[in-house]
């Protein structure tokens, strides 16, 4: 990821669009800012959610609450929990989320 021309700004989170995207089950909520090529995204994923596709997508993620399960295209499992992040490439690793209990994530991607 190469930041470019993106001045100074202060993002006031309770102000931004919450979007309603289905998983497979349960429902994520996104708030979603755009800067160039950049995306910054506060994500809460309900209990029991479990994401409706593979992503290839890169992402810097970091779990604020709750507990989120990552599941690896060739079987491997994380689970993050607050105050721990993961990173991954732009079509390295396919990976899908899910959570029992629910989560809020920030994502940059």
């Amino acid at each position: 990821m190469k930041i470019d021309d993106l001045p100074f700004g202060v993002t006031d989170w309770s102000t931004v669009e919450r979007t309603e995207h289905k998983g497979d089950t349960g429902l994520a909520y996104w708030q979603t800012r755009t800067f160039g090529s950049l995306r910054v995204r506060k994500v809460e994923y309900t209990p029991g959610y479990l994401a409706d596709h593979w992503c290839s997508k890169g992402h810097i993620l970091l779990c604020l609450e709750g507990e989120l399960h990552t599941e690896l295209k060739d079987g491997r499992k994380f689970v993050l929990r607050p105050g721990m992040s993961y990173q991954v490439a732009d079509n390295a690793e396919p990976h899908r989320s899910s959570t029992k209990t629910g989560a809020k994530l920030f994502v940059v991607d």
